[in-house]
């Protein structure tokens, strides 16, 4: 569903991912780690076409990012960091408006938004304009634009932000179910114990570079730190100076 084929993308004499190799089959919650500067952030852009990797190439659901770009765009749903609305806009007229973006028929857009709506617990505030909105009620209003249009692959950028716990709640049971019905979801989060609890794998990126790709337990194994918490595992492979375990050479191939 995902391939990053050796794509690296650089800044001048700066290299802010490194020759990435990875492959996310269907129905997989992966979790990207890393420190700020690793190239987190890069690979999302890259990933949901935004930059252009500087070599390689990057495929969803076999479409190329670069080539097939609105082909590609068509399979993702994508939740920045920061949620991105139109102030003068209400909520519901948001999703109109992401809706008709994705070319859907009218009777299929009303009964996807008021899907979406139910499942964010959105109708208390679905006719206000967003600018009224809370960061969470932001938050949410983003993942429901996300979803409108079933996609095959979720990006989600430090997703709980500004998330109430029952907010996140709501999501946390929304990644479970849709992954079980096939979706693949590509998470960066600084929210170590969010990975732990939900992620299939998790890929460590440290100076543009994937340190570590597999499961915690392979993680434990390979760091000799049995029973430890991957936020301890976390912290001795992204420690200054250490070199840290990396997968065999079929990184891109680890099963899901």
């Amino acid at each position: 569903m995902i391939e990053f084929d050796h794509a690296s993308r650089t800044y001048g004499s700066k290299t802010a991912v490194a020759d990435l190799s990875l492959s996310i089959p269907r129905g997989e919650l992966f979790a990207l780690l890393g420190p700020n500067g690793a190239g987190k952030t890069t690979t999302i852009r890259m990933l949901v076409g935004l930059l252009r990797p500087s070599r390689g190439a990057v495929r969803v659901c076999g479409r190329d990012l670069v080539r097939q770009t609105r082909e590609a765009h068509l399979h993702i749903g994508y939740v920045p960091d920061e949620p991105c609305l139109y102030d003068k806009l209400t909520g519901r007229e948001f999703l109109w408006f992401i809706a008709d973006m994705f070319g859907l028929p009218r009777h299929v857009s009303r009964r996807r938004i008021d899907r979406e709506i139910e499942t964010f617990e959105l109708g208390e505030f679905a006719d206000d304009l967003s600018e009224s909105y809370s960061l969470g009620m932001k938050q949410r209003l983003v993942f429901a634009a996300a979803m409108i249009h079933d996609p095959d692959v979720l990006v989600l950028d430090e997703p709980m932000v500004g998330l109430d716990p029952r907010s996140a709640r709501i999501v946390k049971d929304l990644l479970e179910d849709r992954t079980r019905e096939g979706m693949t979801v590509f998470m960066s989060t600084h929210t170590l114990a969010l990975a732990e609890e939900m992620a299939d794998r998790v890929g460590i990126m440290v100076r543009g570079q994937l340190r570590f790709l597999g499961t915690v337990g392979e993680l434990q194994k390979q760091m000799s730190l049995e029973s430890t918490s991957l936020e301890q595992l976390y912290l001795e492979l992204t420690a200054p100076g250490t070199a840290g375990p990396r997968r065999r050479a079929d990184i891109p191939d680890a099963p899901h």
